[in-house]
């Protein structure tokens, strides 16, 4: 007589849970699968086309600029008007907000910190807002349906400040000089918003959308197979305003819907010196 014998197969389910679950304690993210040698992209990393629901916009198609030089009627004009139609801009000429060099001193400050020693970083490893601040990779790493190649330093400044030691000391500095920036140039883009809406200057600030304040510092390590994965998947910020600095790579797109309800991803090009905005949705609403 034979003996029947059963074996139980995992299920694709559970292991992908393990393997995020052993991506995550190793505490060193998608930077530590870079120095681990990977020449393919992980199946955990694998996405679907991201312009299968609109293509890629006509070449010369941009964001819209505006310029703070400008007399300040136009300015204000400008903005609302860009906010509305596009909900992105870029800001140009605000040397009197952003000292000239400073948001690249940021990131400048910011890459090194993520290309430490792999043990220097796992250190900083977490996924809770521990005095304000963390480093991990994915913050929606068990809820996407697949993960992006990217790793993140979050610093919550507002509206309670951060305790300051918990940010990593080589780009502690910087963080916080960028973060002093980042809000003068936010406050000064909601009066503008304000005005252009027909309120008075400070009616934005007002009503404590410049209180909750939190910088995302995104790292996006050299990928062996860039058309298989992403470094951000389609998304809107939550929150009022993003003011950010954008490296010279490039990559950001936005999906933008012209008047005749055509859509189509944008190239969000680098510009030198000019800083992207982004009305969140909070905003919006």
């Amino acid at each position: 007589a034979r003996n029947a014998t059963t074996m139980a197969a995992s299920s694709p389910k559970s292991d992908r849970a393990a393997l995020l679950k052993a991506f995550d304690e190793a505490r060193t993210g998608v930077r530590g699968l870079v120095e681990s040698g990977v020449s393919t992209v992980p199946d955990l990393f694998v996405h679907p086309d991201p312009y299968a629901s609109a293509p890629l916009a006509p070449p010369g198609v941009s964001i819209p600029v505006v310029d703070l030089s400008l007399p300040a009627h136009l300015v204000a004009a400008a903005t609302a008007a860009a906010a509305r139609d596009w909900g992105f801009f870029h800001l140009v000429n605000h040397e009197a907000l952003v000292p000239s060099g400073h948001p690249a001193r940021a990131l400048a400050a910011v890459r090194p910190f993520n290309e430490l020693p792999a043990p220097e970083r796992a250190a900083h490893y977490g996924r809770a807002l521990a005095g304000g601040v963390s480093y991990s990779s994915n913050v929606d790493l068990f809820r996407s349906p697949a993960a992006s190649w990217r790793d993140t330093v979050q610093v919550m400044f507002g509206p309670t400040p951060p305790n300051a030691e918990r940010i990593p000391s080589v780009c502690r500095s910087e963080v916080i000089e960028w973060e002093a920036h980042a809000a003068a140039v936010a406050r000064a883009v909601m009066a503008l918003l304000s005005e252009g809406l027909g309120l008075g200057g400070a009616a934005l600030e007002e009503t404590s959308c410049l209180e909750g304040k939190l910088m995302v510092c995104h790292y996006y390590p050299v990928c062996p197979e860039p058309e298989r994965t992403m470094g951000l998947v389609p998304h809107t910020d939550p929150g009022v305003l993003t003011v950010l600095e954008q490296d010279g790579i490039g990559g950001l797109q936005v999906k933008h819907t012209n008047g005749d309800g055509e859509s189509f991803w944008v190239d969000v090009k680098p510009e030198p010196g000019a800083l992207v905005i982004n009305v969140g949705d909070l905003l919006q609403v």
